[in-house]
């Protein structure tokens, strides 16, 4: 998936020095983003005792 938008990125703006840092930087943003989504999840008890 990095890769894939490392490439989107490299399309658009036409930089490969600034579609590595767009693709590094959604990666670790989606990552913390999954993070805090899960860890949210699992504190929803869910009707369960």
């Amino acid at each position: 998936m990095v890769l894939i938008t490392v490439a989107i990125a490299w399309v658009v703006i036409g930089d490969l020095g600034d579609a590595l840092n767009i693709g590094i930087f959604a990666n670790l943003l989606k990552t913390g983003t999954y993070y805090v989504y899960e860890r949210t999840w699992d504190h929803i008890a869910w009707g369960v005792s």
